[in-house]
């Protein structure tokens, strides 16, 4: 039994759990400030029923004094939302009905998907049964080449390793490549490891970490790291200069390819956000590759900052001003294209590139439709050139440096830092 720091819910799991819960005879929460119920998928409700059931987590929060219960104003994509909060940090043991609470991995927390009857009990009891999970390790060294990102270092490793590979495994990130990679490319990995089978990921923290988290977790952190003895079931090495921008061909994450070999791909729609990619980084990399171009006119290009805090940053960079000028549009944080929920469905026939986790099929629409995993500059890449790109196929040689993407305006504080 593991007591639980932190437990969230979203407006798909969370109702099924507070019936199980009601349905136990649970009559109080374990901590009304450690959980979190983050109505995102379908934000803001699409129809009567999405309605019905944020109304179902918003009368529980206030029922049972949750603090954290966050909707349209104030909502956020939830594994964006509760680091950029300091909701979740080093230390920790978090658990969300969502595959992919495995992200906060990337801060050093232990952090897994549960059932939500699995949530019903946490969040009434505080603690969760686990078997440990055996650990893997991933050393990748030396710096990535030009636009590669943790995306694409994640998207080549689940092509290497399938996704079984990790099975029920703690998938341990480390090497010299590692602190070459922002928190956002690091929350980027730790989310998908889920795709390859993982019951977590983690990176173990470093001063990138520390500086994200100083003034921002609401706890104190506990940075922690694996013994230098510590036994692992299998390790594996790469070289990261020689991982190509990478691209999950449908209908799994597991069929990984080079970005260079899909050029006959032609697409209808390109979705940059998500809890994979939806953070200011991954709107200034977007940017830095639509900026004084368009998006092909028989392409769809849909952005959706993770957050309201990114959201604001990204205007104030002027990054909005790139997007409309390039005929994108900016939509409001939501999960709802990921998972073909709303704000972006496809007919059938129909191909997307996205910057999302999954490509299973008929996952963002028609069981006929296509997904393409891949991260932001492959993403807007392909928006403008109405098939399968990479930027330099478009005229962008090198990344440019952080925020460069901008119209020049002073970003504000609020995502990069929060003071308490």
């Amino acid at each position: 039994m593991a007591r639980v720091d932190f437990c969230l819910g979203n407006d798909i799991t969370a109702p099924v759990a507070i019936d199980e819960f009601e349905k136990a005879g649970f009559d109080s929460v374990f901590d009304p400030g450690r959980i979190a119920l983050i109505p995102d998928h379908f934000t803001p409700n699409k129809d009567i029923k999405t309605a019905t059931l944020v109304k179902q987590m918003r009368e529980f929060a206030a029922r049972h004094h949750i603090e954290h219960f966050y909707e349209v104003g104030r909502v956020g994509v939830e594994h964006a939302l509760l680091p950029e909060l300091g909701l979740v940090g080093p230390g920790d043991v978090v658990v969300g009905a969502d595959s992919h609470t495995c992200t906060y991995g990337a801060l050093g927390a232990f952090a897994t998907g549960v059932g939500s009857t699995d949530l019903a009990g946490a969040m009434a009891t505080g603690e969760v049964w686990f078997r440990v999970p055996e650990s893997i390790l991933y050393r990748f060294d030396g710096g990535p080449a030009p636009f590669v990102t943790g995306k694409d270092l994640i998207l080549f490793l689940i092509g290497e390793i399938g996704v079984d590979g990790a099975l029920y495994a703690a998938m341990e990130f480390t090497g010299s490549t590692i602190p070459h990679l922002s928190m956002d490319s690091r929350f980027s990995m730790a989310n998908m490891a889920i795709e390859a089978g993982g019951k977590n990921g983690v990176f173990t923290p470093d001063d990138i970490t520390r500086e994200y988290v100083e003034g921002r977790f609401r706890r104190d952190p506990v940075y922690l790291a694996s013994d230098p003895d510590a036994v692992y079931v299998r390790e594996y090495q790469w070289d990261a200069a020689r991982i190509p921008l990478m691209v999950s061909k449908p209908h799994l994450p597991s069929n990984a390819v080079p970005a260079e070999d899909l050029g006959d791909v032609n697409i209808d729609q390109v979705v940059i956000g998500s809890c994979t990619n939806g953070r200011i980084e991954d709107l200034r990399q977007a940017a830095a590759v639509l900026r004084g171009r368009k998006v092909h006119k028989n392409v769809r290009c849909i952005v959706l900052p993770a957050t309201q805090a990114v959201w604001r940053q990204a205007m104030n960079e002027g990054l909005f001003d790139i997007f409309v000028e390039a005929e994108a549009v900016v939509s409001a944080p939501t999960c709802g294209p990921c998972l073909g929920g709303h704000m972006g469905i496809l007919a059938a026939g129909e191909r997307a590139v996205s910057t999302t986790n999954r490509n299973f099929v008929g996952r963002m629409g028609h069981a006929a439709s296509e997904v393409y995993l891949a991260g932001p500059y492959v993403a807007a890449a392909s928006a403008v050139a109405g098939y399968i790109a990479t930027p330099q196929h478009v005229g962008l040689e090198e990344p440019l440096k952080d925020g460069a993407a901008g119209a020049g305006r002073t970003p504000p504080a609020g995502v990069e830092r929060r003071a308490q």
